[in-house]
């Protein structure tokens, strides 16, 4: 069966101890310290995220922050955990000690139970964390789930090795490369300068400065028969590379996007972009400058297949998992 590239079913995690993290900052140089108020700030760019989602008639499944946990990045939940259509769950080892704590058994045992999707295995991947090697989910992943392409940029937070882990469990083919912002310094996560859809890719291949490796990307996205749309350095530190393709509940495809994102796109650009879907844009300006992401790390995709669309005798082994 075909994988699906898009998803109407997005689980996103409500903040409540947002905040600027210490221990990704050295690595994300996307992050900057602000007011005392962003936690206030976050909480409302998120309730309102929500609303535009909905309203744009997609299925948001919301799960509160551990209010008593230190989770300052707990609204970026792709960071920690992906779902596949076979049933799969994936757990990624992540860089930051605090980010690890953002991992939670609850949230999959009640996606299999009372959302009712269909979980029929858990890999684990959290043990290269005592090798110190890291793979951060889909923000380190840019997944081409349809031809089955794992677009990977290396960095402290993507670690070959664990890159090669994930394509082994997954049937997929590593497109491994290294990518730089405009002052030299590593891009840390791939879906910041590379955002994929159904038919295009908006990508800044400025940032591979390997003339071999670029080719190596462009050549893999045409041959998936995908468009490219080029983006800047600039509209990279503006998020515009951290967008998502999204279905609503009736298929209509929706790019989501930041503001920010948004205004620095140029006007033919954003007309290439709606050639194959309508354009939301969401203001989170607070997350993006105190938490380094923008409104993609929000969006964590489920592509679980839903139990009643099985047969009745379902089985699953998700509530005997914990997390380490």
């Amino acid at each position: 069966m075909e994988e699906k590239q898009l998803t109407s079913n997005i689980m996103m995690i409500r903040p409540h101890n947002f905040g600027f993290n210490e221990q990704t900052a050295e690595t994300n140089k996307f992050q900057k310290k602000t007011n005392s108020l962003v936690s206030s700030h976050a909480l409302n760019e998120f309730n309102n995220a929500v609303k535009t989602l909905r309203t744009n008639n997609m299925n948001i499944l919301i799960f509160d922050d551990l209010i008593d946990v230190d989770t300052p990045d707990s609204v970026f939940p792709n960071n920690w955990i992906s779902f596949h259509s076979d049933g799969t769950v994936i757990v990624y080892p992540m860089l930051a000690m605090n980010r690890r704590k953002e991992r939670r058994p609850d949230v999959i045992q009640s996606l299999s139970t009372i959302y009712g999707f269909y979980c029929s295995k858990v890999i684990d991947l959290t043990l290269y964390e005592n090798k110190n090697k890291f793979l951060e989910g889909t923000g380190s992943l840019v997944l081409d789930r349809t031809n089955k392409l794992a677009y990977a940029c290396l960095s402290e937070r993507t670690n070959e090795e664990v890159i090669n882990k994930f394509c082994k469990e997954m049937g997929y083919t590593a497109i491994k490369f290294h990518a730089y912002d405009s002052t030299g310094f590593p891009i840390y996560h791939t879906n910041v300068m590379m955002a994929l859809g159904e038919k295009f890719v908006m990508i800044c291949l400025d940032s591979i400065k390997d003339k071999n490796e670029k080719e190596w990307v462009i050549t893999s996205i045409k041959k998936s028969g995908k468009d490219i749309i080029p983006l800047s350095n600039d509209q990279i530190l503006n998020f515009a590379g951290n967008a998502l393709e999204v279905l609503d509940k009736d298929g209509n495809k929706k790019l989501i996007l930041s503001k920010k994102a948004f205004n620095s796109l140029l006007k033919e650009q954003k007309d290439e972009i709606e050639k194959y879907c309508e354009i939301i844009k969401i203001d989170v300006s607070t997350i993006e400058e105190c938490g380094g992401g923008s409104i993609r790390c929000m969006l964590a995709e489920i592509f679980l297949p839903q139990k009643k669309e099985l047969t009745t005798n379902v089985k699953t082994s998700i509530k005997h998992y914990k997390l380490r």
